[in-house]
């Protein structure tokens, strides 16, 4: 009896899951890592957010203080897989030494990049639960440990050196490694190794920005990230922490603050976001071993509404023996109603002559 009481109680929960599986935005707010997995197909995200910034130079007695916008355009084109990204970042603040003071407003970071998800263990569907073991439903997972991978170029744009205390050419390329890892229902830990502005000369950096995140709920989560990003000037971990809270399924808020732990610069960052997704022409992918399936001609008109020949020929055909039975049940009826000549008019019951008449 208890066995069976299992499998019940086991089966219900695999319906449950697969039933309240709905997809949800997927932003790369409010951390400052990508994710490894694209938008989809025909669909467009835009994400973006207000900041303040804080920075103090102790060596060269300066320092700057102002605000900002953080904006991100994502579009999915070719395949689920592959996504342009567009990256922006305007400021304007005060800077100051003990020479100068002056007010910088522009362009900080403009960068146009591809991203194309290579590897997705998850493309062939979670693993369904085992009926007869809880213990085997319950067993700690190696699998998880294999991540998504995905690859990122981008070229970057220098509009505004005057946030720079370096020369830096106009345009420069980026790359990016890209893993994902989902550890059960609550857990997700994304890895971006970098190397960006590499011909710059001063400019060049690299390093690694690692994003863990847990969610609460279905509309709360929380993350922690850490920043090691080093070039010729800094180098210097950076912590932020921050929440996202899900107000639909296209549709997130975000809060987040930023502290480094040296003072070269000393910089203080906090900033609230939003993001949002159109994907009304986004049609679902049917996986097949693995595989994305492509819809047959016969399926695409079948949800377009587009009828073949061979289909509106069978509807005429059915039409038009429709309409011959009518026609010959109606003849067969004003047959059986008319008398012919050789037969007497049916007779009255005496109960229905009128005497009036």
């Amino acid at each position: 009896m208890k066995k069976i009481q299992f499998i019940i109680v086991s089966l219900l929960t695999y319906t449950v899951l697969s039933a309240q599986h709905t997809d949800q935005i997927n932003s790369n707010r409010p951390g400052k890592s990508a994710g490894a997995f694209a938008v989809g197909k025909k669909v467009y995200q835009g994400e973006g957010g207000l900041f303040y910034i804080h920075e103090n130079f102790p060596e060269a007695d300066a320092s700057a203080s102002g605000f900002g916008v953080d904006l991100q355009g994502r579009a999915g084109v070719w395949r689920e897989q592959f996504e342009i990204t567009l990256d922006a970042q305007i400021v304007t603040d005060s800077y100051s030494n003990p020479i100068e003071s002056y007010q910088r407003t522009g362009f900080k970071n403009l960068t146009l990049g591809a991203k194309y998800l290579f590897y997705d263990p998850f493309k062939k569907g979670e693993e369904k639960p085992n009926i007869y073991s809880w213990r085997a439903n319950h067993r700690f997972k190696w699998k998880q440990f294999i991540p998504a991978v995905a690859g990122y170029v981008g070229i970057n744009f220098a509009i505004n050196n005057r946030f720079y205390n370096y020369e830096s050419s106009f345009i420069s390329p980026k790359v990016m490694a890209i893993t994902q890892n989902h550890f059960g229902k609550k857990w997700v830990w994304v890895n971006n190794f970098i190397a960006d502005k590499i011909t710059n000369g001063n400019a060049f950096n690299y390093g690694l920005i690692s994003t863990l995140t847990h969610n609460f709920n279905d509309k709360w989560t929380g993350f922690g990230e850490l920043r090691l990003i080093r070039n010729d000037i800094f180098d210097d971990p950076t912590f932020t922490f921050g929440a996202a809270y899900l107000l639909k399924d296209n549709m997130q808020i975000d809060i987040s603050i930023s502290k480094n732990v040296e003072n070269q610069p000393d910089m203080i960052y906090g900033g609230v976001g939003f993001s949002y997704r159109f994907d009304k022409q986004h049609k679902d992918v049917q996986i097949k071993d693995g595989k994305e399936v492509k819809e047959t001609k016969e399926e695409k008109e079948k949800k377009s509404g587009i009828k073949s020949q061979e289909e509106l020929d069978k509807i005429a055909e059915k039409a038009n023996k429709k309409s011959m039975k009518k026609k010959k049940s109606k003849k067969d009826s004003d047959t059986e109603e008319a008398p012919t000549e050789d037969q007497e008019p049916k007779r009255k019951r005496l109960d229905q002559f009128d005497p009036n008449k």
